[in-house]
């Protein structure tokens, strides 16, 4: 039985390589884009089941033996990537059996002893140094300055059930660098997870991240979550958000001056309670290299906060979303964001924000990758509730980000990002005296096991 290797990559299938919607970056230099197999052999050096040679190549051409054959196979077996179709792994295992078993694999009991368990997780350490010329209690000793050190330690198991369902959680401990005795630990997430074709239910607390791109939310909710579809898909939800994440965690202690109209970073703080939400996300992105893709979302709210700036307890969100890509490194696209239930004339009732994407840095999975973007955003208080906030752009302001993210080292990032804009709203200009200025520059170094 000989093959070439490129032949040999139909094993692909094994780890569904060839049906990922973004390929990872290419580390050979002799695998074109444009290469029959290039997603499959993209994928599968980023899961570390190939590695192709010390020079950078991957030499597809060259016939391979059976050990080389079975050695791909154990390693697809050991790993066991998203998307394993069970049963032609074991049909590969069956007739490369010998071989395998002089690797040390055996067979017939991998499936019994195998660890159910996984572990992975994240150490960061973040630096923040934002700018708002508004006096508010948001900084320390009233300036209108604010630096920040802080770090994560982040672990993630996720434990497997049966064939299609699994346990997650994300466990966080965090810390500020200046505090030995600052330190935070908390159990973020924890939900059960079914993966079947075309369909994935979520209960639990879980992320929730909506295709807005962090415009709106970015945070925890705790419930269940559906998504139907490959190409188009649509997602249904209903729980509640916690009230350590829904609407932020800035202070200000003055209610007095909210009510009166100097400000309104207390309904931020104060008596916050918990909301129920349900919503649904309609999306179509077909992915490869090159296309549109583009969704609509709502969400329903229901908070005794939400009386500070509408008529009554309720929140209305719509969004829109839409971009294209041009390659598989870059990408243009767009979010908007509206709270159809603000009456309050100093907030802000929407939200938008346009970004230009290059590059391939997808959490460091490949040494040397890098990406860099261009936006530009404004985040009302009405819209974005528990978005993407303090990253570049500051909750309350409009104006221009800019960031790249490059990997020195495989599974070692370097991000930093730039925000320089103005408040965007009457009540920020009028507590400023006239001054409108905001800034930020973050920087992140983020190690991933």
């Amino acid at each position: 039985m000989k093959k070439t290797l490129v032949s040999a990559l139909t094993t692909a299938l094994v780890v569904g390589a060839a049906s990922t919607t973004f390929a990872a970056a290419n580390p050979f230099s002799d695998v074109p884009a444009g290469h029959w197999a290039y997603d499959a052999i993209t994928q599968l050096a980023a899961d570390g089941v190939i590695e192709g040679y010390g020079d950078g190549t991957f030499r597809g051409d060259r016939q391979i033996t059976r050990y080389e054959m079975a050695q791909m196979i154990a390693k697809a077996m050991a790993k066991n990537p998203g998307g394993v179709d069970k049963a032609l792994l074991d049909k590969l295992a069956a007739e490369f059996s010998d071989e395998l078993n002089n690797l040390g694999v055996r067979v017939a009991n991998l499936e019994k002893h195998a660890d159910k368990v996984k572990w992975t997780g994240k150490v960061e350490y973040t630096y923040h140094s934002f700018r708002r010329d508004d006096g508010w209690a948001l900084f320390d000793n009233d300036k209108n300055k604010k630096n920040s050190n802080g770090y994560v330690f982040r672990l993630e198991p996720k434990a497997e059930v049966n064939d299609h369902w699994t346990v997650n959680a994300r466990l966080d401990s965090e810390g500020d660098m200046k505090s030995s005795s600052s330190n935070e630990t908390r159990l973020k997430r924890a939900w059960a997870q079914g993966d079947y074709k075309n369909f994935q239910v979520k209960l639990g607390k879980f992320e929730f991240y909506t295709n807005e791109h962090g415009l709106v939310w970015d945070t925890e909710m705790s419930g269940a979550m559906a998504t139907f579809g490959k190409d188009f898909k649509g997602t249904i939800f209903a729980g509640r958000l916690g009230k350590d994440a829904f609407l932020g965690s800035t202070k200000y202690e003055n209610w007095d001056a909210y009510k009166t109209g100097l400000g309104y970073e207390g309904w931020h703080n104060h008596n916050l309670d918990s909301a129920s939400i349900y919503g649904l996300n309609l999306q179509y992105d077909k992915g490869g290299k090159q296309g549109f893709f583009g969704g609509a979302g709502y969400y329903h709210l229901s908070s005794e906060n939400f009386k500070l700036i509408s008529k009554d307890d309720k929140a209305n969100i719509w969004s829109l979303n839409a971009g294209y890509r041009f390659s598989p490194k870059a990408k243009l696209w767009a979010s908007y964001a509206q709270n159809s239930k603000v009456d309050y004339s100093g907030v802000k009732k929407n939200s938008w924000q346009v970004q230009f994407d290059y590059g391939t840095y997808d959490n460091a999975k490949v040494k040397g990758s890098w990406s860099a973007y261009l936006a530009y955003r404004q985040f009302g208080y009405g819209a974005t509730l528990a978005g993407t906030v303090e990253d570049d752009v500051l909750l309350g302001t409009k104006g221009i980000g800019i960031g790249a993210a490059w990997a020195p080292f495989k599974n070692v990032g370097l991000l930093v990002k730039y925000f320089n804009g103005k408040l965007n709203d009457r009540i920020g200009k009028d507590l400023a005296g006239g001054k409108d200025k905001a800034s930020q520059l973050f920087g992140r170094v983020e190690l991933f096991f």
